[in-house]
């Protein structure tokens, strides 16, 4: 059974519906156990198609599947109308449609997952906001591709979905370098822990304010740490420091009705 956590700017929102799904409710098995939703994995390809299917159907899509990106950690978003093969994916790292019944989505394994609506306009969006992308604009551009298609940033509801939290992100010196070149202000977002030389990076605060600059309506956050949480979520950073072969994928997904 399929029970993903919902955001309630997104949840009260008349004919669009939405999840951030868990790793819990799909048929795959061993490292990917069970609902690996990424193509890109070494996953059995039958078991990622029976899982996508499955989120599509708890969405209501009118496909058997949820439309995904070649995920690059750019700054970059599309608009999509209709399901595109996976062998032709745009290489992005968000996605908007305003098609009904066309449900979009982005794949995570700490990164931040980050769903859009305008119900006034019937526009939603997906964004992959990993620290890169974050700093360089996604999110930014995830909006602007909305209002390319009909949507008001006055109207948009945002929700960030589970992601690695700060106390499992440690990064190096020269990470919290580039930050702070983009702007000083970017240093409350990292952390010295007593003992420890390199600083812990805080994503969801950085996402966060990344989209409280933009003006839209709402913006809506999660606390789930992706690391911290074994049962419910994959996670890249876990998987490395385990030096497991590989990891599964999460999705987090919307569609209009």
């Amino acid at each position: 059974m399929l029970t993903p956590f919902e955001a309630d700017t997104l949840t009260i929102l008349p004919r669009i519906r939405h999840g951030f799904f868990t790793r819990q409710g799909g048929t795959s098995r061993g490292l990917y156990a069970s609902l690996n939703c990424g193509q890109g994995s070494k996953d059995d390809a039958v078991a990622v198609v029976e899982n996508r299917a499955r989120v599509a159907r708890h969405l209501g899509s009118a496909a058997d599947d949820v439309q995904t990106l070649y995920q690059v950690h750019s700054p970059t978003a599309v608009v999509v109308d209709a399901l595109v093969p996976r062998e032709t994916l745009p290489k992005a790292d968000a996605l908007v449609t305003k098609t009904r019944g066309l449900a979009v989505g982005v794949l995570t394994a700490d990164c931040t997952p980050v769903l859009f609506a305008d119900p006034e306009a019937m526009v939603v969006g997906a964004a992959h906001a990993g620290w890169r992308g974050a700093l360089t604009g996604v999110l930014e551009a995830a909006v602007a591709a909305m209002e390319s298609i009909g949507a008001d940033r006055k109207r948009i509801h945002a929700a960030l979905g589970p992601s690695i939290g700060p106390k499992s992100y440690e990064v190096g010196p020269e990470f919290e370098a580039e930050f702070l070149a983009s702007d000083p202000a970017n240093s409350r977002f990292f952390r010295k822990a007593a003992g420890r030389d390199r600083p812990f990076f805080d994503l969801p605060a950085f996402v966060n304010h990344r989209l409280s600059r933009l003006g839209i309506r709402s913006v809506e956050s999660t606390a789930h740490c992706t690391y911290e949480n074994e049962s419910l979520f994959f996670s890249f950073r876990r998987s490395q420091h385990r030096k497991e072969p590989d990891y599964g994928r999460q999705i987090s997904a919307i569609v209009v009705t």
